[in-house]
């Protein structure tokens, strides 16, 4: 039941990892925010456009919790990574809640929020 799910995630991490800006507009719904860390929030336009400065060097995401609902579910996961930002090397370790919604024209990420972790 959730394998659906499971598959779209990782599509999203593919799509991040390579940034990959047209698969993302294709996952992302049309009014999607990410809040981070540290309470800013990206739009839809604003995550893509972020990998004009931004790029994963590896990507892994472990602790996959799928629960799925009528017409959305929640993932919860903790993601490593390493990338960079403006050509400075960073290191993340962080949990991050990812909400899937079904639309019409199928499913689309509406919203994600991070939480950093320390390195483990």
């Amino acid at each position: 039941m959730t394998a659906d799910i499971r598959q779209l995630r990782q599509a999203f991490d593919d799509a991040e990892l390579h940034a990959d800006t047209d698969r993302l507009n294709a996952l992302l719904a049309d009014d999607f925010v990410s809040i981070g860390e540290r309470g800013y929030l990206l739009d839809k336009r604003q995550w893509i456009d972020r990998h004009a400065d931004f790029a994963y060097l590896s990507l892994t995401t472990t602790e996959i919790d799928v629960r799925r609902y009528d017409r959305a579910a929640i993932v919860r996961c903790v993601q490593r990574s390493r990338a960079t930002w403006r050509g400075e090397v960073m290191t993340l370790t962080v949990r991050l809640s990812q909400v899937w919604i079904e639309l019409p024209d199928g499913w689309r990420l509406a919203g994600i929020q991070f939480s950093s972790l320390d390195p483990a």
